[in-house]
């Protein structure tokens, strides 16, 4: 009897959100059936991909990729996660998240899967400029303390100086390697 655990994989508008077919594609190698969540300005990058980035996801996952809420009459098109991947996770959303900010849709199941107790690994995409701000580190314990595996530093994500950054060298993997087996 085989299992299918689900995936939602959160993604930020980061540079390596131009880049999701790479972790899409590695979870579902691992066994996951991945689910894909925006926020708001990250389906705008991808909206406004000429290439048809969003259907392009869609028929990846083989689900509809969501960034906003639905209404409540509107039936919930996407299974229940059984874990969450946010990827890649920037300093704004992780400000948000820390304070149980909840406007977006990205942002309430995160905030919402704290308290389900689902396991949650977070991968950050940021500058050192912006990590050095003193709330990016406070934030990140708060979130630690919650429970969500944020891979920030040796073995995740080392943040870069300001336009240096190597989006190819984004640790996807990694992140792929510490959800729950």
């Amino acid at each position: 009897m085989t299992t299918t655990r689900t995936l939602y994989l959160i993604a930020c508008a980061a540079p390596p959100a131009r880049r999701l077919p790479t972790p899409i594609r590695a979870a579902q190698a691992a066994g996951w059936d991945v689910c894909l969540i925006l926020t708001p300005s990250a389906h705008r990058w991808a909206s406004e991909d000429a290439t048809g980035e969003i259907a392009a996801l869609e028929q990846l996952t083989g689900h509809p990729v969501r960034w906003q809420y639905k209404l409540p009459s509107q039936p919930d098109v996407l299974p229940s996660p059984d874990a969450i991947l946010v990827a890649p996770l920037t300093a704004n959303t992780l400000n948000k998240w820390a304070a149980g900010i909840s406007d977006t849709l990205a942002l309430g199941l995160i905030t919402e899967g704290i308290g389900l107790g689902l396991p949650i690994v977070a991968l950050p995409h940021w500058n050192d400029a912006q990590g050095r701000h003193p709330a990016v580190p406070r934030n990140v314990e708060t979130l630690r303390d919650a429970g969500v595996t944020l891979l920030l530093g040796n073995g995740g994500f080392v943040p870069h100086q300001p336009r240096q950054g190597d989006l190819d060298a984004y640790p996807w993997q990694a992140a792929i390697d510490a959800l729950p087996a």
